[in-house]
């Protein structure tokens, strides 16, 4: 069992090294596989390319070193061959050369467009390859145009302008075949080459061609002549002939307009006959219409009228019973109104009343109390009219004091004018005392209140009630037993006093 076991593992392992194997070996080959389209070509280095006596896109050098060109299909890459591609698509180079002196000394300016590419022939490719396999494109093109430019300016030197310029394909020709044989040895072939501009300062080739282009000239200014002459002597001929032919028609048109004239009148006079009917018809059919459509319009109108009556009768009517509506709203509104102006006039009327009520008594109470006041008030002036009057003077005494200090305050000064003695010094206390005197005596004048007299009479009733005091006090401390009547009229008397 572990024999059998074994075996299949074994063959197993086998087949999975025959299929890594055969899938490497199918990797590496398609690695190694190189296709090659018709526009390329691909160079094969290394050993073992081949016997270059038997196959003809074999390279070998002086040197012995083997190379090998394929063009179109695929190639197998042996071991330790490398393979190169090479581009066999043409380019265009634009040439232009400085200026250069002809076989005449003149100096021209020359551009061309050559059209190059890599050679086809294996020898060709080859020096393509030992020569410029790696250089960049634009350098291979700068030194192409390096030959082609030399060789250009070559043979520009060798012609003239005139044969420059008339026999341009001799020139590419020559150019074609003397850079050629140099870009032979690069690996590289002309496909085409052409001068595309020639060109001096002076002007050269613009009057190379003036006399030729002169003579043509005078030529067709000479054959123009002639033609134009010719030209005029047929014209003449044809204006006779047409003049006439066209008399002829003339004629003829005048012939043809005559009948034509005499045939329009006979036709124009029974045109007319018969318009004149057909006018005459269609005025009666027209005013047979007219007054159908007046007819038409009448009753039309009548119509309007009709319906405008009824419709003003039926906004008559409208208008009525709007109206009623409206009287009977507004009746309405004024019993409202009437109703609730009622209302307010009499409550505002109890307002007013107990308003007016309310103000007569107080009215009244404010009188009693005005009328109780001013009673009293007359009472107490009469009894006691002296003592009033003199606080009001009390009271007012001030005023009259700020009167007099006040104009003595706006005296800044006051210069007294003394002989030595001081009498004029002591004087002023006794002016400001006569002006306080001068002052009494002009309010007894002004409110008829004689002041001095009143306090004068004032003090002498005081002196009298106190020696009254003074007698009963003495009656008093005489008679002990009578202390008590002594006492009441005492009291009695403090009470008139006051």
């Amino acid at each position: 069992m572990f024999e059998v076991t074994g075996t299949l593992l074994a063959i197993l392992f086998v087949i999975a090294v025959l299929i890594i194997a055969a899938v490497g070996w199918y990797l590496f080959m398609k690695a190694r596989y190189r296709t090659v389209p018709s526009n390329e070509a691909l160079i094969v280095t290394g050993p073992n390319l081949g016997d270059e006596t038997k196959e003809t896109n074999i390279y070998k050098d002086d040197q012995g070193r083997y190379m090998k060109v394929i063009r179109g299909g695929g190639h197998r890459l042996k071991l330790f061959q490398t393979g190169t591609r090479v581009s066999l698509k043409s380019f265009q180079l634009q040439i232009s050369t400085p200026k250069v002196y002809t076989l005449e000394g003149v100096g021209i300016y020359g551009e061309a467009v050559a059209t190059v590419k890599v050679a086809d022939d294996l020898d060709g490719i080859v020096k393509y390859a030992e020569q410029f396999l790696g250089k960049d494109q634009k350098d291979i093109e700068h030194e192409i145009s390096e030959v082609l430019n030399s060789n250009l300016r070559a043979i520009l030197s060798k012609m003239t302008v005139e044969q420059i310029n008339k026999d341009r394909e001799s020139f590419n020709e020559q150019v074609r075949e003397i850079a050629q044989d140099q870009l032979n040895r690069m690996g590289f072939k002309i496909t085409s080459l052409g001068l595309s501009d020639l060109r001096d300062d002076e002007n050269y080739l613009e009057n190379l061609g003036r006399p030729q282009i002169a003579r043509v000239k005078k030529e067709a200014e000479i054959a123009e002549s002639e033609n134009r002459r010719e030209t005029e002597i047929q014209q003449a001929k044809d204006n006779e002939t047409i003049s006439n032919e066209q008399y002829k028609r003339e004629m003829n048109i005048a012939d043809s307009r005559k009948e034509k004239d005499l045939k329009d009148a006979r036709i124009l006079a029974q045109t007319e006959k018969e318009n004149a009917a057909a006018r005459a018809a269609g005025e009666l059919e027209e005013e047979e219409r007219r007054l159908e459509v007046e007819r038409q319009r009448l009753e039309i109108r009548e119509q309007e009228k009709q319906n405008e009556l009824k419709l003003r009768q039926l906004e008559r009517e409208n208008d009525v019973q709007l109206e009623k509506q409206q009287v009977e709203v507004r009746r309405q509104q004024a019993e409202a109104d009437y109703y609730t102006q009622t209302k307010d006039a009499e409550a505002k009327a109890e307002a007013r009343m107990a308003e007016g009520k309310a103000e007569a008594e107080v009215i009244r109470k404010k009188s009693m109390a005005e009328a109780e006041a001013i009673e009293r008030r007359a009472k107490a002036m009469a009894e006691h009219k002296d003592v009033i009057i003199l606080e009001k003077l009390i009271e007012i005494m001030p005023e009259f004091a700020k009167a007099v200090s006040d104009s003595m305050s706006n005296v800044e000064s006051i210069r007294i004018l003394d002989g030595g003695s001081g009498d004029q010094l002591k004087s002023l206390p006794n002016t400001v005392t006569g002006t306080m005197a001068k002052l009494q005596e002009s309010m007894g004048q002004m409110t008829g209140f004689d002041l001095e007299n009143f306090l004068g009479n004032l003090s002498n009733s005081e002196e009298a009630e106190f020696s009254e005091v003074e007698e009963t006090e003495e009656q008093n401390q005489e008679s002990p037993g009578d202390e008590s009547d002594g006492y009441n009229d005492n009291h009695d008397d403090s009470d008139n006093v006051k």
